[in-house]
């Protein structure tokens, strides 16, 4: 199972998910889906943008369960 750190890199930035959905161009609905696991694909344009904005690399983004 693929989990995106993206609420501890917001508390690491001191940012805000508003703060990101402004920046990025997305609603709230949206960004929580990807945030509690609730979507099955994510565009090449988002996991450029969530790094871009929350000045990360994919490896820190990402973690991917291995036994789920």
């Amino acid at each position: 199972m693929v989990h995106f750190n993206i609420e501890k890199l917001l508390k690491d930035k001191k940012k805000s998910k508003y703060w990101l959905c402004q920046s990025m161009n997305i609603t709230s609905r949206n960004l929580n889906r990807v945030i509690n696991g609730e979507t099955s694909s994510i565009s090449f344009k988002y996991l450029e943008d969530l790094c871009k904005y929350l000045d990360c690399s994919l490896d820190e983004l990402i973690d991917i369960d291995k036994d789920a």
